[in-house]
């Protein structure tokens, strides 16, 4: 698969995990635990794989150096935001406006990486450097979740 589309792909995921748990009442806490530890493992492992493998490439070249630091940057809020999430009862408002503002900040992420990255990507990665970091993080996320398993 294509790196973009894979990358893009597991946005996707996350924007459809977001929409279940907002689907969640504060009573449906056993749910809201489920659906927040799969978010919180998604964010997880994909912001590892484009950190290890795409982020380091972009990071060298001038032309996408600015953006990637960014993406740093945003990433490392996500990280601090889902650890606080994951300390706090998921019965509350507090979690539940918490839980909204994470979204809207992985939302302008993701449009931020797809909008101005992923084309300036496009231009410094060869396509096959692309394929090989796709395959990387590929394996990367199937090693990931054998892990996860045990």
């Amino acid at each position: 698969m294509n790196l973009y589309d894979m990358l893009h792909q597991d946005h996707e995921k996350v924007k459809s995990l977001f929409e279940q748990l907002e689907a969640t009442g504060e009573d449906q806490e056993r749910r809201r635990e489920q659906l927040f530890s799969s978010l919180f493992l998604e964010l997880d492992v994909h912001s590892q794989a484009e950190e290890r493998f795409f982020y380091s490439q972009l990071k060298v070249e001038d032309e996408t150096r600015e953006l990637t630091l960014e993406s740093l940057d945003d990433h490392k809020l996500v990280k601090r935001m889902l650890e606080e999430l994951d300390s706090m009862e998921k019965s509350t408002p507090e979690w539940t406006a918490k839980c909204r503002i994470l979204r809207e900040n992985v939302e302008q992420h993701v449009r931020a990486e797809e909008t101005e990255l992923f084309p300036l990507a496009r231009k410094v990665l060869e396509d096959e450097e692309a394929a090989g970091i796709a395959e990387d993080i590929e394996s990367f996320k199937e090693e990931y979740t054998e892990l996860e398993a045990y």
